[in-house]
């Protein structure tokens, strides 16, 4: 599903990723966990074509993003990349509905169909009353779990969860955590969740550690 292979990243004469390499499966869930400075944000980033490595390869599904222009990298972002941070970042002026339709109006799906998908989502994740409210009136689960939707719009193969539930109390941790493996079962997603949460961490299908910019264990992958 995903191969990095010698991914290294500098900024300025700060070396932040030193070679890594790394494989997940299809349908797998892992946690990157570490001090913080120790890469893992750079690396999902990188993954996720947000950023570009200063070497190394990165293959998704079988292609290989290097030998695609910023166009089809875009593109294929749009199309086969969910994201989750922790701040969920929904936009304040428009509705939950809205929101998650956003990254669909983007990739060219039509509006009726996009807001046929976003409503389906939605409910799903048990938010049916909540889609003509905005952000600021939404508890912190809720925003979260609008933003969950939001990068599932697209029928995504992998999430890139970027410390996912770190803005949350204990319960809504605890759901947000349990509904990643829900979609998981459900809809087949492959899920890389950088975290600091211990928790999340022993209940991922394998968890990778990094310090100082490299891999430090590594199990091997079970599936």
């Amino acid at each position: 599903m995903i191969t990095v292979e010698g991914i290294t990243k500098s900024f300025g004469t700060l070396k932040v990723l030193k070679g890594i390499d790394l494989h997940v499966g299809k349908g797998e869930i892992i946690s990157i966990v570490g001090a913080s400075g120790a890469g893992k944000t750079t690396l999902l980033q990188i993954m996720g074509t947000l950023d570009k490595p200063d070497s190394g390869t990165i293959v998704i599904n079988g292609r290989k993003l290097s030998k695609l222009n910023d166009s089809r990298l875009s593109g294929f972002r749009n199309k086969n990349i969910g994201f989750v941070f922790q701040f969920h970042q929904l936009l304040p002026e428009f509705t939950a509905l809205e929101n998650v339709m956003m990254p669909a109006l983007i990739g060219k799906m039509k509006e009726t169909q996009a807001k046929k998908r976003a409503k389906e989502l939605l409910d799903m994740l048990g938010l049916p009353e909540r889609v003509e409210h905005k952000p600021n009136e939404l508890s912190g689960g809720e925003k979260q779990r609008v933003a969950v939707a939001r990068a599932l719009i697209n029928d995504p193969a992998i999430i890139l969860a970027d410390e996912p539930s770190g803005s949350l109390d204990t319960e809504n941790k605890a759901e947000l955590h349990q509904l990643f493996f829900k979609l998981r079962d459900t809809l087949g997603q492959t899920f890389v969740i950088v975290t600091h949460d211990e928790h999340l961490a022993s209940i991922t299908d394998r968890t990778v550690h990094m310090k100082d910019g490299q891999i430090i264990d590594h199990q091997p992958v079970a599936f």
